[in-house]
């Protein structure tokens, strides 16, 4: 643990959101000497964690934020990422001057380990999971937390120098930092996302941004070639530059090049790694496993380690997920598509015939995006949710000859497998957050795949 533990004894320090990371921030906090209260507007019957806060000396306050929660004598908010900076405690800790920061920046402080973030708006956990399992074939000392598994401040105070810690980062939660720095640093891609949240476009790079803010020179930040943004965001990069790409010859980097996924490292003649058809991950997503192997040989991972993950490693739950074939018909679980952009990846990374099953909650997007896609791929729609009749126009406009809509996600399985005939795909990939039916994209892709197994 570094040094910097010593900076939280006797603060006073408010936890904002009793989800996984502000339990795991609270009691770390709390045994570094910290003066811990914990605030959730969930009621106590809802929070059984409360009663063990408690017992371990933490100021538990539940069942809203009342007035005096937030008060001058507070010292630092830690927030969960998902709460809005626009709520009453989040804006006056602001206008009394406390630092407002996620369990990211906690954790940062905290750590010796050497830090790999991952974030982007479509994959970041494809990546991550996968940078995971290379580092691990290549015995190189590491471990995956945050988002996937621990949360980072139960991992991070017990890693060495000499480990890799690596981390999948969403806007929210880079937006929160102050000092953190990751030796390596990736950037997978950027579309308008999460706008409810963070008010522009602006905010949004600017927090996605917040990952490179802190490199210094002999850092590296991991790039997509391919996309418009991070070609203009890679002038504001302090450290050095990576590239991952499907379309370009890159270097120092990894690409597609005659079929091959090459590697070009610094001081070193290009190496054909495996041929691009031996890759697992399906579709567009091989995107993703350039941006893993350009980040595994940055971390120092050798070459037939990368080579043994490409060649093994067919995802991770709820992205892009086979589930089973019945009567000829392929039944895919992509719940983790919340966005457009990600759903016109899962949709293109199929050459059959597909059948797709879309929607949820509604927040005032249009999808016209989706209409090309929909005209050119979709042989038909089942929609559900809030935003049931925006798809089905979409559907519409584009020429899509069977639309249908249907009540929830197990209804639509049932009706897409319907629509299909031997040889189609059925693909949830909803472009919508699930929280008008579900607590989670993890909820909406299990009831998915037990409606699969149902027919």
């Amino acid at each position: 643990m570094k040094p910097a533990h010593k900076e939280f004894r006797g603060q006073h320090v408010l936890v904002l959101g009793l989800a996984k990371s502000g339990l795991a921030v609270a009691r770390l906090l709390r045994s570094l000497g910290a003066e811990v209260t914990v605030n959730d507007r969930k009621p106590r019957h809802e929070c059984p964690e409360a009663g063990m806060l408690e017992e371990a000396g933490i100021h538990v306050v539940l069942g809203g934020h009342p007035e005096g929660v937030v008060h001058p004598g507070v010292d630092l908010m830690v927030k969960n990422p998902g709460i809005p900076y626009r709520v009453p405690p989040v804006r006056k800790a602001l206008e009394l001057g406390i630092p407002v920061v996620t369990e990211v920046e906690v954790a940062y402080r905290l750590t010796e380990a050497r830090l790999i973030g991952i974030t982007g708006s479509n994959g970041k956990t494809t990546t991550t999971s996968l940078v995971g399992r290379m580092l691990s074939a290549g015995q190189v000392p590491s471990r995956v937390a945050g988002n996937i598994g621990m949360a980072l401040s139960e991992v991070a105070p017990s890693m060495g120098k000499e480990e890799w810690l690596v981390s999948e980062l969403s806007s929210f939660q880079l937006k929160g930092t102050q000092t953190f720095r990751p030796r390596i640093g990736a950037l997978l891609n950027v579309v308008s996302a999460h706008l409810d949240y963070h008010g522009s476009m602006e905010d949004y790079l600017a927090s996605k941004m917040k990952m490179f803010a802190n490199q210094q020179p002999g850092d590296i930040a991991v790039l997509n070639r391919d996309s418009a943004a991070c070609l203009t965001l890679a002038e504001e990069m302090k450290g050095g530059v990576w590239w991952f790409s499907r379309r370009e010859t890159v270097n120092p980097g990894v690409m597609m090049e005659s079929g091959w996924v090459t590697a070009r490292l610094p001081g070193r003649d290009p190496v054909r790694i495996l041929p691009v058809s031996r890759v697992q991950l399906p579709g567009v997503h091989k995107e993703n496993a350039l941006a893993a192997a350009a980040i595994a040989l940055a971390a120092g991972c050798p070459l037939d380690a990368v080579r043994e993950e490409l060649a093994t490693f067919t995802g991770v739950e709820h992205r892009l997920e086979y589930v089973t074939t019945v009567d000829g018909v392929r039944f895919f679980n992509d719940s983790k598509a919340t966005n457009a952009k990600a759903a016109i990846s899962a949709i293109e990374s199929f050459e059959e015939p597909v059948i797709l099953i879309a929607g949820g909650l509604d927040r005032g997007v249009d999808f016209r995006e989706l209409a090309p896609v929909f005209g050119r791929r979709l042989k038909g729609i089942v929609a559900y949710g809030q935003t049931t009749d925006v798809f089905l126009a979409r559907a519409e406009e584009a020429g899509v000859p069977r639309r249908e809509k249907a009540a929830d996600v197990s209804e639509a399985v049932k009706r897409a497998y319907r629509l299909a005939e031997t040889g189609d795909v059925v693909l949830l990939s909803p472009a919508c957050a699930s929280w008008d039916q579900h607590a989670s994209f993890e909820e909406r892709g299990s009831i998915f795949k037990q409606a699969v197994h149902s027919l």
